[in-house]
């Protein structure tokens, strides 16, 4: 079977959303001189394995369910098309969530139980998210799924490994990246909102409409470019964390264009430009918090 089958499942377009969180808490480790390699690289694993695992279990309750049909607007889905069998799909799904906890074991072995239970919540939520009797994403729940796992825990959680103490700021920078992170779930949820709805599929656009959406985007960036400037005044750090505000043109025009466009299908192009905007913030964010603890 072609591996790029495989990539084309696991959504690589999307893994902003798992690395970006990771990266965002351990430069606030790094500038608070409490960094350890080894849990960063171990939590970035589980945080891309986790989301993948997420991917693929999307692709097989989709299909089980119905969401995903020949007609769906969006990307298309291997288990959809045929090209990956549902059975294999499901395997690969757990195997990816199986991976990432044996990995999270070392993490609970350097960090302690907190860090166990929010690797336990993070995969249940995973199955959960289109899985179960009550999907989370069918029940106008994942957009809050979404900033709880890929912003909240994941920024948060990765503080703690390295740390082994919560921290404020790193609460605050989980609020940008969650937000950046349902983004992308909000254009795919407005590309998708007509199959959605013939398929029982409830988001937040199909229960609120997409007016409701185009809002929901604007206040999300906002939200997000909102973060830098409370680091750089609230939490003193210097004005090198500033360096994502070079953005906010780019994520204004795309604001516009998600408001304007009319014509579902180029919604995948936006998609891939929000993913992009997440990993040019979070690489700029965790540059200027860098600098800063370098007294640049």
């Amino acid at each position: 079977m072609s591996y790029h089958v495989w990539m084309e499942a696991a959504r690589l377009r999307t893994l902003p959303a798992s690395f970006v969180p990771v990266l965002t808490g351990a430069s606030l480790a790094w500038h608070d001189g409490l960094f350890r390699a080894p849990a960063t690289l171990t939590a970035l694993a589980c945080a891309v394995l986790i989301q993948v695992g997420t991917n693929f279990a999307n692709d097989y309750f989709d299909f089980i369910k119905g969401a995903d049909r020949t007609d769906r607007v969006g990307f298309q889905r291997a288990s959809a098309t045929g090209s990956i069998a549902p059975k294999r799909m499901l395997s690969a799904a757990l195997g990816s969530f199986s991976l990432a906890f044996l990995l999270g074991l070392y993490l609970v072995w350097l960090s302690g139980w907190p860090i166990f239970m929010i690797g336990i919540l993070s995969i249940t939520a995973g199955v959960l998210y289109t899985g179960g009797p009550f999907p989370l994403a069918y029940n106008g729940l994942g957009d809050l799924f979404v900033f709880l796992f890929f912003g909240v825990a994941a920024v948060s959680g990765t503080y703690y490994v390295n740390a082994l103490s919560w921290s404020i700021p790193s609460l605050w920078a989980s609020v940008a990246v969650g937000a950046l992170s349902v983004m992308i779930l909000v254009t795919n949820n407005y590309r998708d909102v007509h199959t959605d709805r013939r398929a029982g599929k409830n988001t937040l656009v199909v229960l609120l409409g997409e007016r409701f959406a185009r809002w929901q985007y604007l206040v999300l960036a906002l939200i997000a470019f909102a973060i830098p400037p409370h680091f750089h005044i609230r939490e003193s750090y210097d004005a090198t964390v500033l360096l994502p505000m070079l953005l906010l043109p780019w994520a204004m025009f795309l604001v516009m264009r998600f408001w304007r466009e009319s014509d579902k299908h180029r919604f995948n192009a936006i998609l891939v430009r929000t993913a992009q905007l997440m990993t040019l913030f979070g690489i700029l964010f965790c540059g200027g918090i860098l600098l800063s603890s370098a007294g640049v």
